[in-house]
């Protein structure tokens, strides 16, 4: 799904959870004049989405700086054209081909000037790169690609073929029905093999991944660690100028920090407020909230390679003894429902035969006494940080499950 800055309207109804505010302060009128301020949390480690699992790369700012083959409907959550015009699902969906865009240009940034616009041999280095462990690019900026590695994509793509300048194949070992949905992702964002090869003969490798050069509608204009990211409009944005000559990602403050910031006019968005500060948010007339549901879930996972977690059983158990409900409330302040199954309900997949496992901490504790599990201690690995979404989840777990005697202890942040 794309969220792309191209204007104040679209942010405000596209984002997930943010409040707007009333017209800022003074100090903020340069940047008011031309765009907006947008608050988050988080911190930026590389500018290529490929590199990383999660983060505001791929939430925040993967849509303004590139574009992909494909884009997913918001509305529908079908798929559409982007960098690709249309495209041929062949040999029973083990072949896949792709007629590009012509005249899209790349961005012209103080390090990266392009000779031509984007073809075919974009999609080949961008994807060759990925999927190609002898590619000499793979292993620049170390060789993980955490996305498709999950996926073992290097293993599913038997070939990648240039056609022609404006025509790309891929042939898979075996069909997959999925392999669109993953070219949607803002994993598969396009990157500039020309700007790569400049790089190559200047011995500057690393730096492709770190001064970021796309088609999408806004460029880096300047990063400061910690404090914020400076976004310019690509004037030759191939949908038409974005509206707004810039953006700022401020990235200064957590929590009741960003919260502050919104109230005294330093922020015009407030992306992802805790849903603790809903209520603030609601009673501010300066202030309008935007919700819709989401496509995220939250979730326990377990390690079934091992005992006692290798026995549905007790899987079951520690399910029968997760209080939802109280999580609905303690933690989401009702923004949030118990999920079925992993799939979301906008999602078109989702089962709406899917059953709910309910609360019963009786049934748990005499499920794993009966597997000789009475005193199960269970090692949990936590994220380091809370977050909007998964706040405090070690003393979550800790609250429910000395009500069916099993224990939890905080081992290390798995990211992965």
């Amino acid at each position: 799904m794309r969220l792309k800055l191209c204007s104040l309207l679209a942010a405000v109804s596209m984002l997930c959870g943010q409040a707007v505010a009333a017209p800022a302060l003074p100090a903020h009128a340069d940047i008011r004049d031309s765009g907006f301020v947008y608050c988050v949390s988080g911190q930026v480690n590389t500018f290529n989405p490929q590199k990383v699992s999660s983060g505001l790369i791929v939430d925040t700012l993967a849509a303004q700086l590139y574009d992909r083959l494909l884009d997913v409907d918001p509305y529908t959550y079908r798929l559409v054209p982007e960098l690709a015009e249309s495209w041929e699902v062949l040999d029973n969906g083990a072949t896949y081909r792709f007629h590009l865009r012509s005249h899209v240009p790349f961005q012209t940034t103080s390090w990266f000037k392009p000779g031509r616009a984007f073809n075919a041999d974009d999609v080949i280095f961008t994807f060759s790169r990925i999927f190609n462990r002898d590619h000499p690019w793979h292993n620049v900026n170390g060789s993980s690609f955490p996305y498709f590695d999950s996926l073992q994509f290097a293993d599913s793509v038997e070939s990648l073929r240039k056609l022609d300048n404006q025509t790309v194949e891929f042939r898979l070992k075996r069909p997959d029905a999925s392999f669109l949905w993953h070219l949607a992702t803002h994993y598969a964002s396009v990157m500039s093999a020309e700007y790569a090869a400049q790089l190559t003969k200047s011995d500057r490798q690393e730096q492709l991944d770190r001064q970021p050069v796309g088609t999408g509608p806004f460029q880096l204009e300047e990063y400061r660690s910690g404090q914020y990211v400076r976004l310019q409009r690509h004037p030759g944005y191939w949908r038409g100028k974005p509206l707004m000559p810039q953006v700022v990602v401020d990235l200064g403050s957590g929590g009741t920090g960003r919260l502050s910031k919104l109230l005294t006019g330093e922020c015009d968005v407030l992306a992802w407020p805790a849903a603790s500060q809903l209520t603030i948010l609601r009673d501010d007339p300066r202030l309008r909230l935007t919700l819709r549901p989401g496509m995220n879930i939250a979730w326990l996972a377990f390690n079934t390679a091992k005992p006692p977690l290798d026995n549905p059983q007790v899987r079951h158990a520690l399910a029968l003894a997760i209080n939802n409900q109280r999580l609905m409330q303690s933690i989401y302040y009702g923004t949030a429902e118990t999920a079925a199954s992993m799939l979301p309900r906008a999602s078109w997949a989702y089962d709406n035969e899917a059953k709910i496992t309910e609360y019963n901490p009786s049934a748990a504790r005499a499920q794993l006494k009966a597997l000789g599990l009475e005193n199960l201690t269970l090692r949990l690995w936590v994220p380091t940080s809370s977050q909007a979404w998964n706040p405090s989840p070690l003393k979550n777990r800790r609250a429910d499950s000395g009500r069916y005697g099993a224990d939890w202890r905080k081992g290390d942040y798995c990211s992965g």
